[in-house]
């Protein structure tokens, strides 16, 4: 049933931008942590998708039978949340406990811009696998009542 497969697409794709969503909260949560476990400030984290490979062993069958059918790919999937490697931020303030001897604090390496304009890309990429998913859904239907 290909309306089953383009489900778990759009599902991959809903989960996808949920985690990315959840990451890029965790970063405006942390934007003023200057202390964590690994010593020094938080480190801003992003998510890194890959396509998600189709793993049916029918789908390869029929790509080989028929060009025409010959899909690419099973929707997206998370590899790793990596850190961000850039530099953190040095602010001036010497009464914070954690200055150095003069008188800097290392600041997260979060731009609050950045993570906006993230939220809001990851905002419209679930919305239109909301979208997709929500047509797919009026496709079956309309099949369904075709054996009435």
């Amino acid at each position: 049933m290909a309306f089953l497969s383009s489900m778990n697409v759009v599902g991959s794709g809903l989960t996808a931008q949920q985690l990315r969503l959840d990451v890029i909260s965790e970063n405006i949560t942390n934007i003023n942590t200057t202390r964590t476990e690994d010593g020094g400030p938080y480190r801003r984290k992003v998510v890194v998708m890959e396509e998600k490979p189709m793993n049916s062993r029918f789908r390869e069958v029929l790509s080989r039978t028929s060009e025409n059918l010959n899909a690419t790919g099973g929707g997206v999937q998370v590899t790793e949340i990596a850190e961000d490697p850039s530099d953190f931020k040095l602010v001036y303030d010497p009464t914070n406990p954690d200055a150095n001897e003069d008188g800097y604090v290392e600041t997260p390496n979060v731009d609050l811009v950045k993570e906006i304009s993230d939220a809001m890309a990851a905002n419209q990429a679930y919305s239109a696998n909301v979208t997709a998913f929500n047509v797919l859904k009026q496709v079956v239907a309309k099949g369904l009542e075709i054996g009435k």
